[in-house]
């Protein structure tokens, strides 16, 4: 059995230390910002209304008897007034949100907005002297750069783990059931209670908001992306939710038939195939129909019900749009309104 050599060659030493180096000077100069998330629910048997809680928690109300446990997690201060950037499932259901800081200071925190669909939320703490972590442009990372995942583990606190950006342009499934584009994959360990910690690179920008893990996969990390972030706090800053439009049906993906492509000259093979249709909806009020076969949206082709989600932005709400769909045999142009969706929360 073959020993390892030391490490005798100068150019392996100064590489490992280069590695190192950027390892701990990524964690040293963001770790001072980021903090522990703790929550605490209602119990089941409360009778209070759910505004009034949920007012409650936007107020960051006091601790009541009828408080249990709730869950832990991570985030990270971003503005110098205590603006705190985590994960929405790390905060759903919460009555009363605390964050402990890495000196020690453990401070109430308000509910700024949160957006199940994109997994992330906003909290508000009041304190001075507080370190803060910038946000990087993402859309500049490369498969194999170097980044490193800072969080609470387990309620290990300001644990660091390394790793490489493993793929960019993936798609995760948010838990209110919209997908989130362009996550991006890395091996970088992370496990429960990293969720709404940074993700670094070796320059000391957060690129990532660390948000999910395959369970029981090996190096399979997901977070969202810093660009996606950027775009989602200002709205929930301001609103403290995300408007996106509304359609107003239950559909499917669904192959189309050859003859069908050929015939209409369509650009895709696929379209969504309409479930049901909600009552005085847009989508019943434009005239679609229950097993309609939705092919495209704007003057975009639509191949599956993730192509709707990605098209119905707040820009749409309340506008006519074009809408074109299979009906039988026959293309069906329509024009539907979209209104603004409701505020959603995440699955159970």
């Amino acid at each position: 059995m073959a020993i390892a050599e030391p490490l005798n060659s100068l150019s392996e030493t100064m590489a490992l230390d280069a590695y190192s180096r950027a390892v701990t000077y990524a964690a040293e100069h963001v770790s001072q910002a980021v903090v522990r998330v703790e929550t605490r629910r209602r119990e089941s048997s409360n009778r209070e209304s759910s505004n009034d809680a949920g007012a409650d928690r936007r107020r960051g109300g006091g601790r009541s008897r009828r408080e249990e446990p709730g869950g832990s997690g991570s985030g990270f201060i971003f503005t110098p007034d205590g603006l705190i950037l985590t994960n929405s499932h790390v905060v759903e259901q919460a009555h009363t949100i605390d964050v402990e800081l890495l000196d020690g200071r453990r401070l109430r925190a308000d509910l700024v907005g949160e957006d199940p669909d994109t997994d992330l939320a906003v909290l508000k703490i009041s304190a001075p002297d507080l370190a803060v972590a910038s946000l990087g442009d993402s859309n500049h990372l490369r498969p194999g750069q170097l980044v490193v995942a800072i969080g609470n583990p387990y309620g290990l606190q300001y644990t660091v783990t390394a790793g490489v950006v493993s793929a960019l342009g993936r798609s995760l499934r948010s838990r209110s059931g919209r997908l989130i584009d362009s996550v991006i994959q890395t091996d970088a360990a992370l496990n429960p209670g990293n969720s709404g910690g940074p993700l670094v690179t070796a320059q000391g920008d957060v690129i990532g908001i660390n948000t999910a893990i395959i369970a029981g996969g090996q190096g399979l990390s997901f977070a969202v992306p810093a660009n996606t972030a950027k775009l989602v706090v200002p709205l929930l800053i301001r609103d403290g939710h995300v408007t996106r439009s509304y359609l107003g049906i239950a559909g499917q993906d669904v192959p189309l038939l050859r003859r069908l492509v050929r015939h209409h000259h369509l650009s895709t093979e696929q379209g969504v195939f309409v479930i049901s249709v909600e009552p005085d909806g847009p989508a019943a009020h434009a005239g679609i129909r229950d097993g309609d076969v939705i092919v495209r949206f704007i003057d975009r082709p639509v191949t599956k019900i993730d192509d709707l989600h990605r098209l119905l932005t707040d820009t749409h709400v309340n506008r006519p749009a074009p809408i074109a769909l299979l009906r039988g045999t026959e293309i069906i142009e329509l024009s539907v309104t979209p209104t603004r969706a409701p505020v959603r929360r995440p699955r159970d």
